[in-house]
């Protein structure tokens, strides 16, 4: 397991608050997949909002750190060649199956399925303890810069 630190993670995404859906890298293994940690908190600006009465992360939120996580992955793969950063380019399939609520902690795996020369195939999971609560997958593109 290769634990990779907050710093780290800011050098690696470009996302900065409060889009940055990602707190810790917890495992990731270059080009074929990433493990990262989302803690949500009643402080997410996001919550303020969405549904007052009954705070709830959006489910678009989750894709996003799911998408995030992704990225973290298929970066490694072309990192070395220092450009590009990946973008979401589309959603295949995607369910939420279950609620993420302030306090929880939000487990998101991100593994490759296929990988192209700009492109990669990525499934998506996210978990709260051992309860699937968001899957698909995405695929995503290596950006110019």
């Amino acid at each position: 397991m290769n634990l990779i630190d907050f710093d780290e993670i800011l050098q690696k995404l470009p996302h900065s608050f409060p889009f940055r859906m990602i707190d810790r890298i917890i495992e990731i293994e270059p080009g074929k997949k990433a493990v990262a940690l989302k803690q949500v908190s009643a402080d997410e600006c996001y919550l303020q909002g969405y549904f007052p009465k009954e705070l709830v992360m959006p489910g678009v939120l989750i894709l996003e750190a799911l998408a995030q996580t992704g990225g973290l992955a298929f970066h490694t793969s072309f990192e070395r060649e220092g450009k590009g950063v990946p973008y979401l380019a589309r959603v295949e399939e995607f369910r939420i199956t279950g609620k993420v609520i302030p306090g929880d902690s939000l487990l998101l795996q991100a593994e490759i399925e296929r990988l192209f020369s700009n492109l990669a195939k990525v499934k998506l999971r996210a978990m709260v303890g051992e309860g699937l609560v968001a899957e698909g997958v995405v695929v995503l593109a290596k950006g110019a810069e």
